[in-house]
């Protein structure tokens, strides 16, 4: 029981930090590169944006593949962040701030979103990832980020952005009391914030030494209370490691920039599966120097259910002609809660 109560801690600790970092310092200098490269909203939020963002996740994912058994919770934890950003995050964007979305970069995302999933079925379907499987998932993801490049010259269009007035910096919640010690610890561990380059090494490996001790905890109490990995990555891991991409999607969509928001989120899950999945699975393969046997039960259901949503919602947008509001956010967020709790109750 006491090793049961230490690991909760360490995870809620392990989320705050990870959240902190990948908020604060890690998204911050990956910003400041899409500036100078001077990226449109949609192209930062598709890819620079959704990789910082999605940084523990594919931690998450190499340390978990590749230490003892614990591959589904790397596998779990992808497939449940993918859901939670399709249907919370989105969901909340439309909560916060009804707006018209540009089609073209929604349609490229939904594209290869679509694809993306579409591969991660056609790969556990073969009960054996190969250096095949790897080799197309991460080419897919480098045509994605061209794609991303070049689709203004492919489907013109303009960034959705409405002109807002700055809000007023809002004072820290009263819980966040508990962790000043943290916050205390992490300022002086990061340079001023120019020094971006820095900092962004310095968030990488911090990033790296939380995801392990994510993993470490999910594996004790999963064992503890006798729940399947597979379900602890689906749900608390996935909530978790989601966390900074719902915070920074709704920062952007506070501003009035919804479509970056929805490309930051599309982005991430095509990220996740396609760079979260294929580079750990490159790096088990050259360390086994063998392909991976995988279980094609119970996860390729939750893949099926990730594909039958990002097609629901494109029917949404298309219904409502591509406008977000109060009402499409109301049935995501449903819809992601009736998922919950079919996954809750399954455990049993």
């Amino acid at each position: 029981m006491v090793i049961l109560i230490l690991s909760i801690i360490v995870l809620i600790i392990s989320f705050y930090l990870l959240n902190e970092v990948t908020d604060r310092f890690f998204v911050p200098s990956l910003d400041q590169v899409a500036g100078k490269l001077k990226l449109s909203d949609d192209a930062s939020g598709a890819t620079l944006m959704a990789a910082g963002s999605s940084a523990p996740e594919l931690f998450i994912a190499i340390i978990a593949l590749t230490s003892g058994d614990n591959f589904d919770i790397g596998v779990g934890t992808i497939v449940g962040s993918a859901l939670f950003n399709l249907l919370v995050i989105i969901g909340a964007i439309g909560m916060i701030r009804s707006s018209k979305i540009a089609w073209q970069p929604m349609l490229r995302d939904i594209i290869f979103y679509i694809i993306s999933i579409g591969l991660l079925y056609w790969a556990y379907s073969s009960g054996t990832i190969t250096m095949f499987h790897v080799g197309i998932f991460v080419g897919i993801y480098v045509i994605y980020v061209i794609a991303v490049v070049l689709w203004k010259h492919i489907l013109p269009h303009d960034d959705s952005r409405v002109d807002v007035e700055e809000e007023e910096e809002e004072e820290d919640p009263s819980w966040k009391k508990y962790f000043r010690v943290l916050d205390f610890i992490l300022e002086k561990l990061f340079a001023p914030k120019r020094f971006y380059g820095v900092n962004f090494l310095i968030s990488v490996a911090l990033i790296a030494g939380l995801s392990w001790a994510l993993v470490e905890s999910a594996v004790v109490i999963s064992d503890a209370l006798n729940i399947p990995k597979y379900i602890v990555g689906l749900t608390i891991l996935a909530f978790g490691t989601s966390v900074p991409d719902m915070m920074s999607s709704i920062i952007v969509a506070k501003q009035g920039r919804g479509g970056m928001a929805i490309s930051n989120a599309l982005g991430s899950n095509i990220f996740d599966i396609l760079i979260g999945l294929g580079l750990p699975w490159m790096v088990l393969i050259f360390m086994k120097n063998t392909n991976i046997q995988v279980d094609t039960g119970e996860i390729s259901t939750h893949i099926l259910v990730l594909l039958g949503s990002v097609i629901g919602m494109l029917a949404l947008f298309l219904i409502n002609r591509w406008r977000i509001n109060r009402l499409i956010g109301i049935i995501m967020i449903t819809a992601y809660l009736t998922y919950l709790t079919y996954v809750i109750f399954s455990i049993s």
